[in-house]
């Protein structure tokens, strides 16, 4: 282990003892962000399945490929059938209970961003939620839900997202009915995953739907009794970080066992929970909440309460409008980990050992790995790129240009603009100049030649603009105005 620190600093009660059930072990494949081409799935399925998994909740947002009027929806590069059912049997293949998420509450930008279906906007000028009160709104969401149901076969559950409802109660329809106290927000909420959840269940009586919790912890007791709800969801009660406080998350459970429900699901995550933009993934903060999810599987109440399973969730943006965060071969060994930890009711030197050989790596550095833990499995050659670049990238450059005396003294930006330049300064900088330079652009065609392999061009374009041009773009018009200055005619 890297830092100094061994895994036994990790790990939580390492006696012997049996880990806790936790039911199914589902991987998050967040589809609206850096969508993998599904050959990556066919490649990455066989290792998930060996490091624990035996599921995927797939959240497809624009990815699917709706037809009909939800044509709209569908991003120029969305799977389409033949992919979804491929994914479908390479799930079975690898003995995965497949569980699409489908939005239809919050997170509903993909669909309200377009003008068609800008109207059920529940504020006029945010995209974030689904207006509750219109008619079109529900037929909008049925429509997105048989779509779906009707390229998955034999499912068991569905997830209906409803999670982060922003700016629920402030449009125009809900302000009304709010001030003339004939609803509010909680009621708003209630009602319209009540009709979400009983349309599925009377059009697939034998798929159960699942929820996102966050907007049901603040409803009191009585109302949450009141709404039967426990009859129609099972909820999916996530917290991603570090430092989860198993006492109030025990505290929360309870809460929902008191109101009826009985069957619960919990949320963590192994990458794409800690910043937007953040870029290599942090497996020992990922690890410090799957311990703690552990202990909260241990106290709950087995006789009165089932847990069914747990999603381990890979952000790949925050919401459609978002950066992207971690890509997903980054986060594999994050993944791996906290596969095995949940497996194995903790995180040592056995669980340890048992990654690196199913990972190729010769180290596994749980804070941020470096370009020296090369690994061997799918898409290692995108992790060992996009670490050296994330890390040396912007320094390297701003190192050459910002500290190198010849440079700033006798090639600044000034002279660069008029060509002048002393004719024996260039020779102090230009190798090492062209060696950073030459070196910079042969790594980036590795990774862009790796990231054509894995993902589409709108994605390899995004993460690279994102992450390399400003560096590299700077570096590259450095290299033209040197080129200049050495043809111009004062050096001749």
């Amino acid at each position: 282990m890297a830092d100094g620190q061994g895994v036994k600093a990790m790990e939580a009660d390492t006696s012997p003892r049996k880990p806790p059930q936790m039911g199914l072990k589902l991987v998050h494949l967040d589809l609206k962000g850096a969508p993998p081409k599904v050959s990556y799935l066919a490649e990455i399925f066989p290792l998930f399945e060996h490091l624990g998994a035996n599921g995927i909740l797939l959240e497809y947002e624009d990815m699917f490929p709706y037809e009909g009027k939800l044509q709209a929806l569908r991003s120029p590069n969305a799977y389409g059938p033949s992919d979804i059912r491929d994914v479908i049997n390479l799930a079975r293949l690898h003995n995965f209970e497949v569980i699409p998420l489908v939005q239809t509450f919050g997170h509903m930008e993909f669909v309200l961003k377009h003008e068609t279906f800008s109207h059920l906007r529940e504020v006029k000028t945010f995209p974030n939620s689904l207006n509750p009160h219109k008619k079109e709104s529900m037929e909008l969401v049925k429509s997105m839900i048989d779509q779906i149901m009707a390229i998955h076969k034999d499912l068991k559950w569905v997830h209906i997202g409803s999670d982060e409802v922003y700016y629920l109660g402030e449009g125009e329809e809900s302000k009304q009915l709010i001030e003339q106290s004939k609803t509010n927000v909680d009621s708003l909420f209630l009602s319209h995953v009540q009709t979400v959840a009983s349309y599925i269940i009377n059009t697939h009586p034998d798929v159960k739907p699942i929820m996102w919790d966050d907007l049901l912890r603040n409803i009191s007791e009585d109302k949450l009794k009141e709404s039967r709800l426990d009859q129609l969801v099972q909820p999916m009660i996530w917290d991603y970080n570090a430092n989860l406080d198993v006492y109030k998350m025990m505290l929360q459970i309870q809460k929902y066992q008191r109101t009826g429900f009985s069957q619960i699901w919990f949320a963590s995550a192994f990458k794409g929970a800690t910043g937007a933009a953040q870029s290599l993934t942090s497996i020992s903060y990922h690890l410090a909440n799957h311990l703690q999810w552990l202990k909260v599987a241990e106290a709950l109440p087995r006789d009165s309460i089932q847990l069914q399973g747990i999603a381990l969730t890979g952000w790949q943006r925050y919401d459609h409008f978002s950066v992207l965060c971690e890509l997903l071969p980054v986060g594999i060994p994050s993944l791996a980990v906290c596969l095995q930890t949940l497996r194995n009711g903790m995180f040592s030197e056995k669980e340890e050992d048992f990654v690196k050989r199913c990972l190729g790596f010769k180290t596994l550095r749980i804070n941020f790995l470096s370009i020296e833990d090369a690994g061997n499995f799918p898409g290692s050659e995108i992790l060992n790129r996009v670490t050296q670049i994330i890390t040396w990238l912007q320094e390297s450059v701003d190192k050459l240009l910002e500290e190198n005396i010849y440079i700033k003294g006798w090639f600044s930006t000034y002279h660069r603009k008029r060509k002048f330049v002393h004719p024996i300064i260039i020779r102090h900088f230009e190798g090492e100049v062209r060696g950073v330079h030459a070196n910079w652009e042969a790594a980036i065609s590795e990774l862009r030649t790796a990231l054509e392999r894995i993902y589409y061009p709108d994605t390899v374009e995004e993460w690279l603009e994102e992450h390399v041009n400003p560096a590299l773009t700077r570096l590259q018009q450095f290299v033209r105005d040197m080129d200049e200055a050495l043809s111009s005619e004062n050096l001749k």
